[in-house]
């Protein structure tokens, strides 16, 4: 099993950009499709993007398509979410999370077994 610690959120006018890691502890995180979520205050967790094992099959929810992208270096046992015209709507604690479905790029909460601590962004106006 891995364990996640995120880093680099922060606070950012809008427009601005962001990058986001992800590193996980142990071995196993070439095994492991992976993904990043954010919650807002007061809302449910969502689905941000989601990246299989090998990189090569990603999937974004509709309001970050083409401003986010989520990468990995399996090397380095880290997972990336490069935020740009970030959005005050984007504000949000924002968590990495590791799922067992490597194949794909998987988005269902239900699908992620271990989770960071999370991250705060703030995207000012």
């Amino acid at each position: 099993q891995v364990q996640l610690v995120e880093s680099g959120g922060g606070l950012v006018q809008a427009g601005g950009s962001l990058r986001l890691s992800c590193a996980a502890s142990g071995r196993t995180f070439s095994s492991y499709g992976m993904g990043w979520f954010r919650q807002a205050p007061g809302k449910e967790r969502e689905f941000v993007a989601g990246i299989s094992w090998s990189g090569v099959r990603t999937d974004y929810a509709d309001s970050v398509k083409g401003r986010f992208t989520i990468s990995r270096d399996n090397a380095k046992n880290t997972v990336y979410l490069e935020m740009n015209s970030l959005k005050p709507e984007d504000t949000a604690v924002y968590y990495c999370a590791a799922s067992a479905a490597q194949y794909r790029a998987a988005r269902i909460k239900a699908d992620f077994g271990t989770w960071g601590q999370g991250t705060q962004v703030t995207v000012s106006s």
